[in-house]
């Protein structure tokens, strides 16, 4: 299952954190990503909610979509300044992922629209073939607070 770990935890220096595992290529390699990638944000003192989802999902792809048995997939998560970077990398460079709307009534097809409402970026990129990553980015950034109108005066 996991053949390879490595980990860089945050630094008061302000140095790039870094986590990536490889996982097998099935449901519970899937689940595993999600489970991994929120103990790591948390251990970094991140928000965990909208990466979890989208750890979720690619990992989900990459579990069914981009199978080939006996190898694994690659779940990667970097944090520069204030953009989490999450790219999950498989072995099947000749199956890219597409945005689409499912059917009424299909019971799949919804992971990537959900990648795209909760990432602000996300994309592909080919390896060595026959490798490509699936990769999102989040800001980290906390919004900007907007005006409050408590009815005083000057408000």
């Amino acid at each position: 299952m996991n053949q390879e770990f490595a980990e860089t935890r945050t630094q008061p220096d302000g140095r790039v954190r870094n986590f990536s595992m490889l996982l097998s290529s099935t449901p519970r390699g899937a689940r595993l990503a999600r489970l991994l990638a929120v103990n790591a944000l948390r251990n970094w003192g991140l928000p965990d909610e909208r990466a979890s989802h989208v750890v979720a999902e690619l990992a989900a792809n990459a579990a069914t979509h981009g199978r080939v048995p006996g190898r694994s997939f690659r779940l990667t998560l970097y944090v520069v300044g204030g953009t989490l970077r999450i790219e999950v990398t498989d072995t099947r460079g000749d199956r890219r992922p597409v945005l689409r709307e499912p059917g009424a009534g299909a019971e799949s097809g919804r992971g990537l629209l959900l990648v795209d409402a909760l990432a602000d970026r996300w994309g592909t990129s080919e390896g060595r073939f026959p490798r490509k990553t699936v990769w999102a980015e989040i800001g980290l950034t906390a919004p900007e607070p907007g005006p409050t109108c408590s009815g005083a005066v000057g408000d």
